[in-house]
């Protein structure tokens, strides 16, 4: 299809490259119209380099403004906005942390209200497609959790606007990361000679059966984009090869395949028939979609 539009939500400056940068480079290369919306700064951030640490929680916002911005170039993402405006919405912290509580943190933002900034940008793009988190925000941070309330929410304001200015996602995807992958990426570190550690998926709270993964994003060829969006996030990634980490130390694989499960409209069947995948620990074949815009006319 023509004039393709992507709109995905994220929490902070770097979970977009993380979860997502391989999916934004591929459909920007590809000539979609690829929408990022950021709801904080990113204050609560633990600082990786020594000689930025100084920096305290505001100042540290306003810096990553600079590496999201670096790294929206790299992935070739030309539109980016705050939801609200740059610092409307604060870092919440982690679940249970002080910052939680403050007045101004996401956590603490008015659903509608935020859900109303977040509907005017999808009647201005008018997408397609909307990828955000799941209701548990991956993996339990309040703004992940606050970022899929208010995409569902603005998803169903945009919709009721009148007539004239309406508009209805097709589709909604949550980000995901297949327990199986996971345990290749744990198996595979120690292997690799990057300084990082190695954690036991089994102690993880989040992670997708493979069973449950709708959506595969063949985005390999875009992986030095990827790459490269994740060094501009220097406060906040270190980078060895293709693996990466963030200020705990453990190593991930820097992943060209990206994964979703369609949380809203229909699926469209895979590109060329597509070959069966084999689910992982389920003994069955079965088909994921490869294109986010599969089925959509």
């Amino acid at each position: 299809m023509e004039d393709r539009r992507l709109l995905l939500v994220h929490a902070h400056p770097d979970d977009e490259t993380i979860g997502t940068g391989a999916t934004m480079a591929k459909y920007a290369a590809e000539g979609a119209r690829v929408t990022l919306v950021t709801c904080t700064l990113g204050e609560e951030g633990e600082i990786i380099p020594d000689d930025l640490r100084h920096l305290p929680p505001d100042a540290l916002g306003r810096h990553r403004i600079g590496e999201l911005e670096d790294a929206c170039a790299a992935l070739g993402v030309t539109d980016h906005r705050f939801l609200g405006g740059p610092g409307r919405y604060r870092d919440s912290g982690m679940m249970g942390a002080a910052a939680n509580h403050r007045s101004d943190a996401f956590w603490q933002a008015p659903l509608e209200e935020a859900a109303a900034k977040l509907a005017k940008v999808i009647r201005e793009v008018r997408p397609q497609v909307l990828i955000t988190y799941d209701a548990n925000g991956f993996y339990g941070h309040p703004d992940h959790i606050q970022a899929h309330r208010v995409a569902w929410r603005a998803t169903g304001l945009a919709a009721d606007a009148p007539v004239s200015d309406a508009w209805q996602v097709a589709k909604i995807y949550h980000t995901a990361m297949p327990r199986s992958v996971m345990r290749r990426g744990a198996a595979a570190i120690g292997e690799a000679d990057t300084g990082f550690l190695r954690q036991e998926v089994d102690d993880l709270a989040y992670g997708a059966e493979d069973r449950d993964i709708t959506t595969e994003i063949d985005a390999r060829e875009h992986l030095p984009a990827k790459l490269a969006a994740m060094r501009a996030h220097t406060t906040q990634i270190s980078v060895s090869g293709t693996w990466f980490a963030l200020s705990n130390g453990i190593g991930q694989q820097v992943l060209g395949v990206e994964h979703f499960v369609l949380a809203s409209g229909v699926p469209g069947a895979p590109a060329g028939g597509g070959a069966p995948l084999e689910a992982g620990g389920i003994g069955e074949p079965y088909v994921r979609e490869s294109n986010l815009f599969a089925g959509i006319h």
